[in-house]
């Protein structure tokens, strides 16, 4: 086999378990639509529930760099993008994503999961999809 052809086989391969990871549908938490009566909302709107208690005692910082695995759902229950299903947890500094981002994983500590429903303003403010309210399902595995 020529490196050629080593090299186009294994992207090809790269690319059949992105796809395959992506068709992995992580079903929509039954309250995707709005947040329950039992969720905390702050000032901005941004509306959370822990979904299961942390063992850290540190939040992180609007400037910190964290690793999280996610995965996030339109209202009406569609998986758009998830590190769970790809199998990889992600690491990003918090002031470079989605402003309902960096203000929610602040609230966490490590080991937290939380769902966070994100109206359109603190998401992508109507500029790109997906629009309208995102719900995302974090769990804050560390911070840099």
């Amino acid at each position: 086999m020529t490196k050629l052809t080593s090299n186009a086989f294994l992207l090809s391969v790269l690319v059949a378990a992105a796809g395959a990871a992506l068709a992995a549908q992580i079903p929509a938490p039954d309250d995707v639509a709005s947040p329950p009566a039992d969720a905390e909302t702050t000032a901005s709107g941004l509306a959370s529930k822990v979904l299961e208690a942390g063992s850290g005692s540190v939040n992180p910082t609007a400037t910190s760099n964290v690793t999280v695995h996610y995965t996030g759902w339109t209202t009406d229950g569609r998986m758009f993008d998830s590190s769970v299903a790809r199998g990889q947890p992600s690491m990003f500094p918090l002031n470079r994503v989605i402003r309902g981002w960096t203000e929610g994983v602040q609230l966490m500590v490590v080991g937290e999961k939380r769902r966070f429903w994100i109206p359109e303003e603190l998401a992508y403010g109507g500029r790109r999809d997906p629009r309208g309210m995102l719900v995302f399902d974090v769990e804050l595995i560390a911070i840099q």
